[in-house]
């Protein structure tokens, strides 16, 4: 198993995954995101840019949960390797 503080992070934010809260934040950053989506939208350039930044932003919130999940099991399969080692 990995390192205490390394579980206990994990733990901490699949509680939080759990939470109505959170899947509350994820309709809500999906909705943003279809209307930050928008070319139409786009005064010039620059603003084009600040979008492209939103929905990075945006991409990486809805997709946290899918991130925190793929580290931990890496993390996991990385301590079972040392172990077997």
């Amino acid at each position: 198993m990995i390192d205490k503080e390394l579980e206990q992070y994990y733990t901490v934010y699949r509680e939080m995954f759990m939470t109505p809260g959170w899947k509350q934040l994820q309709e809500d950053l999906a909705q943003n995101a279809g209307i930050v989506n928008s070319v139409e939208a786009c005064k010039d350039g620059d603003n084009l840019h600040f979008r492209k930044g939103q929905l990075a932003i945006l991409a990486n919130l809805i997709n946290l949960e899918a991130q925190i999940k793929a580290a931990e099991e890496q993390a996991n399969e990385e301590e079972e390797l040392e172990e077997a080692a």
